[in-house]
């Protein structure tokens, strides 16, 4: 059974890109798989922000990305890059966090002069993790979500497509060593 973790690093605890996360991890627990979803803002701050990783719930997310064969990075975009709680997490994992692991990118934002944020900034800290392979990303703009009873929903066209990325990223875990 492969293990797939989501890792949102939003500060919003309503937030696009959150649900986003929920929906990935749905669609891959489908195939009957472990897919766990890590939302960094509910780490403890000050273990995180100083990379403490003998804290027990720092010392547990980064055991979780230790176990996963696969990693969702899904973040909002801000100042066209990546969200800093995101960034900070990654900062703590090791050298090769991401060794022998495959990575599905995902970010939303508001505009799609923000789309760049995945292959200039996203994907080549994959990469510097050591991903094997990083899939094709998926970025989600505000136009393609809908809101029912306060909660982001995916627009079926949308979802369409975020799925096709996610069976990718599926096609690649399943094709792994």
């Amino acid at each position: 059974m492969s293990h797939v973790l989501v890792i949102s690093g939003s500060p919003s605890a309503t937030s696009k890109t959150e649900a986003i996360g929920d929906h990935v991890a749905r669609r891959l627990a489908e195939y009957e798989w472990h897919a766990g979803h890590l939302r960094v803002r509910t780490l403890p701050a000050a273990p995180l922000m100083h990379a403490d990783v003998t804290d027990p719930a720092i010392a547990e997310a980064v055991e979780q990305v230790c176990r996963a064969d696969g990693i969702v990075l899904a973040t909002p975009t801000y100042k066209a890059s990546f969200s800093g709680l995101l960034k900070t997490f990654l900062d703590l994992l090791p050298r090769h966090g991401f060794r022998q692991k495959v990575v599905l990118p995902l970010a939303t934002g508001g505009s799609a002069a923000h789309l760049l944020v995945l292959d200039y900034a996203l994907r080549p800290v994959a990469h510097a993790l050591g991903a094997r392979h990083v899939v094709q990303s998926f970025f989600l703009l505000d136009e393609h979500l809908a809101f029912h009873e306060g909660e982001p929903r995916l627009l079926p066209e949308s979802m369409r497509l975020l799925d096709d990325v996610i069976e990718q990223f599926r096609k690649s875990l399943v094709s792994a060593p």
